[in-house]
């Protein structure tokens, strides 16, 4: 089986990922295996950065009970917002592309940090488990679908808006909670979305997204997972 890489445009292997595929099978599946190397690194730097926020109990009781933590929490959270224009602007301009996706996953990692500091550690260990077995199950089955012909395309506008019920929802919570069992039925139901995300994201990164698009591959999955775990955790934590 002859080695090589997306830039040096030799063919790794001969096994098509999907029926009718016209491209070459070894040059996606290099693309998709930088694009899980970066994933897995940013995951890598979250668990990393999220423990220690997790098990160093100072760092919460300064978010939580001072001034400027809560400044800090409030600029952790908006950040990686303002950063996502960066993300795309220079998305294709290496190496400052990996630097500010360095420093984005730094900063959601804090965010999560600060999340799982407010729960148990069992129930942490628990949602990180349950993400995991979803992830890995969801990403093995969208990977079989497809090389079978299915195409999850056509959850583009249904995955958005329910997004947007997401969005509406959360800020709705913040102006006016409305309860542990609404609280539990939104993570419930914001879930299931991310769960169809990452099939959405991953059969794009199969058959639709460019060579150099792997930064966008990456965040997409990336924020997923993320947004899977905060949401299971707030589940188990409302149960």
């Amino acid at each position: 089986m002859e080695k090589s890489d997306i830039e040096s445009g030799v063919v790794i292997g001969d096994k098509e990922l999907y029926p009718k595929m016209t491209e070459s099978p070894g040059l996606r599946w290099a693309f998709i295996r930088k694009v899980y190397a970066v994933l897995t690194l940013q995951l890598i730097v979250t668990v990393g950065v999220s423990s220690v926020v997790f098990f160093v109990g100072d760092i919460s009781v300064f978010v939580t009970t001072t001034t400027p933590g809560l400044v800090v929490f409030f600029v952790s959270l908006v950040i990686p917002l303002l950063m996502l224009w960066p993300l795309i602007v220079f998305a294709k301009k290496h190496p400052v592309n990996l630097i500010i996706l360095m420093l984005f996953t730094l900063t959601i990692s804090f965010a999560v940090g600060l999340c799982c500091s407010f729960s148990k550690g069992k129930i942490v260990l628990e949602a990180a488990i349950l993400t995991a077995t979803m992830v890995l199950g969801l990403t093995i089955y969208t990977f079989w679908a497809v090389r079978r012909g299915h195409d999850f395309s056509f959850l583009e506008p249904f995955l958005f808006g329910a997004l947007l019920i997401i969005l509406v929802f959360s800020i709705i919570q913040v102006l006016h909670p409305l309860g542990k069992l609404s609280s539990m039925i939104f993570s419930c139901f914001a879930s299931v979305v991310f769960c169809g995300y990452i099939v959405y994201d991953t059969n794009q990164l199969i058959k639709k997204l460019n060579y150099d698009e792997y930064i966008h591959a990456a965040i997409c999955l990336y924020l997923d997972v993320i947004n899977l775990f905060l949401h299971i955790l707030g589940f188990a934590i409302h149960t």
